[in-house]
């Protein structure tokens, strides 16, 4: 079988904040339209890895990086003009950061930063990323009551929908389903499986069993350095190789 096209790739990543270490030289390659899981205990720079892929990390003060950073082979801060990166990353935070609009227009809101007007063409738009989210049947019958009336899970979700709006090419997942029931969160995580046909799915979990059912490849992450990176069938298997992997794995630390 045939290696997958690579479409981001981290290269030597040190990132402080205010001198303070969050990454230590983190290398790793995500293949294109597959599913990482980055895995590892509290502090251990998972959601810095999310943040240095769509360069949300220059809103942080204090912050100072280098490395590379690379999607579809290029230098994300030299090569990219950052909004045209971000419409292509999806971002999706811990807790719901909805807008102060109907739930239709949170989602109808970049395709329409984007030129899209059409009425019929915003409606699919809506659908779809609503359906992708799981949450469609829940709110189909109330699309101009205010977002920000639904619950932490609807929220959650509607978020996830937005970052769904304009197409991303990659997405980026962190801790989506910490607001969200168990029964949702298996909806959910079916709808990724399938997104991953037409995107590239990068996702942070405290979950190690969540990794185990979405991921293809695992990142395991501690005190900033990359301990593991493996097919996620090894890294979970009875011998991943690594013995620190084993025993975060098993709940034995975090």
């Amino acid at each position: 079988m045939p290696e997958q096209r690579t479409k981001i790739e981290i290269g030597d990543l040190w990132v402080n904040y205010r001198r303070k270490p969050a990454l230590r030289g983190v290398s790793l390659r995500i293949p294109a339209n597959s599913v990482v899981g980055i895995i590892g205990p509290a502090n251990a720079g998972k959601t810095t890895l999310l943040k240095a892929i769509n360069r949300t990390l220059e809103f942080e003060p204090g912050v100072s990086l280098r490395g590379e950073v690379r999607v579809d082979g290029r230098d994300t801060r030299r090569e990219w003009n950052v909004y045209d990166l971000r419409r292509r990353i999806g971002m999706v935070f811990p807790l719901p950061v909805g807008l102060p609009l109907s739930v239709y227009d949170n989602v109808a809101y970049a395709p329409r930063r984007a030129g899209i007007r059409g009425r019929r063409r915003l409606d699919g738009i809506v659908e779809r990323c609503l359906r992708q989210a799981a949450l469609w049947d829940e709110v189909k019958d109330r699309l101009n009551a205010l977002g920000s009336l639904l619950s932490g899970g609807q929220q959650q979700r509607l978020t996830i929908a937005r970052a769904l709006s304009h197409d991303p090419e990659i997405l980026c997942l962190d801790e989506f389903s910490i607001a969200i029931d168990p029964v949702t969160t298996m909806k959910i995580e079916d709808v990724l499986v399938g997104l991953k046909s037409r995107m590239t799915i990068v996702l942070v979990t405290n979950l190690v069993q969540q990794a185990r059912r979405l991921a293809d490849v695992t990142c395991f992450l501690n005190r900033g350095a990359v301990v593991q990176t493996d097919a996620t069938e090894k890294m979970f298997s009875d011998d991943p190789g690594n013995r620190l992997t084993y025993d975060y794995i098993h709940g034995r630390f975090g």
